[in-house]
């Protein structure tokens, strides 16, 4: 673990995304140096992921792991909310990490190794009152990390998304002093790590992670009620009589990849077509007048 070298790329910015500057970069940089690492420091947006990986190629010949952890805030309630106030933060978070993740893939899949994080956040996970615009791009992370998963697990290539609860310069204004060094972000960088290490085979995997408490998350579902009859008839009162059926978590499964989601709903439809047409043959078979058409 601590023979790692690392490329620091921070515009240097201001929460809501204005201005720029190399003092977060270098301040980074001169840390881990001290500490006798080895880091180099970029100053690109991520609007140009060539370029931030490409420093990394030209100082270290290689790219072995990407935590995409771009982010502002333009924090405003969904009324209120602006096309600028959306857009530069999906730009941002969203955007940023495809770009930066797109341009490492071709090199980590050359070298049959690869190791991607998404930084999400709860507020992605559960919603928060004024960041649609944040919620909607830190949960798009999640999605992106687990496709990612699917399509690099033969090339070596392992993705995952972190939501962390931790001290930083978007929180700073929230977080009082004491909370501030209650979840420093030393209380979740070790799980970063680990998640990049080449002994680590968890991948597609979302996890919460703050004041040196880690957790994975999974989607739940209820184990549902069909609400069609054999005659293929589903309306809206069929649902609200059965509303508290579908909403039952008293039974759940646990899908965790699109096929299993939707291969549980072919088969039940499948199913259902089949028994549609043995009432209807049995119908048939009992109606004089059918009868008498054959």
């Amino acid at each position: 673990f601590a023979d790692s070298v690392l490329q620091v790329n921070d515009l240097g910015g201001s929460p809501s995304g204005d201005g720029r500057g190399s003092k977060p970069a270098d301040d980074v940089v001169k840390e881990i140096t001290l500490k006798g690492g080895k880091a180099v420091a970029n100053y690109d947006s991520v609007e140009n992921g060539d370029k931030v990986v490409q420093t990394a190629l030209d100082a270290f010949g290689r790219i072995d792991v990407v935590v995409n952890n771009a982010g502002i805030l333009r924090d405003k309630t969904f009324a209120r909310l602006s096309d600028e106030d959306w857009d530069i933060v999906q730009k941002v978070h969203m955007k940023g990490s495809f770009l930066i993740s797109r341009a490492a893939w071709p090199h980590m899949r050359k070298q049959g190794y690869g190791r991607i994080i998404m930084i999400s956040s709860t507020s992605g996970i559960y919603g928060n009152f004024g960041q649609a615009n944040y919620s909607a791009a830190k949960l798009g992370l999640a999605g992106l990390s687990k496709t990612l998963s699917l399509e690099g697990v033969k090339y070596g290539i392992h993705s995952n998304c972190v939501a962390p609860t931790a001290a930083s310069r978007l929180t700073e204004t929230v977080f009082s002093n004491e909370l501030m060094h209650a979840l420093k972000p030393e209380y979740v960088a070790p799980v970063i790590v680990y998640l990049c290490h080449d002994s680590c085979k968890e991948t597609g995997g979302l996890f919460e992670v703050g004041g040196g408490w880690a957790a994975k998350l999974r989607w739940q579902r209820t184990e549902g009620v069909v609400l069609r009859d054999q005659n293929g008839r589903f309306t809206a009162e069929n649902v609200r009589d059965n509303w508290d059926r579908v909403t039952d978590f008293a039974k759940y499964t646990t899908p965790s990849t699109n096929h299993e989601a939707t291969g549980l709903i072919i088969e039940l439809v499948n199913k259902l077509e089949l028994e549609e047409k043995e009432a209807k043959a049995a119908s048939d078979s009992s109606d004089p007048v059918a009868l008498a058409k054959t």
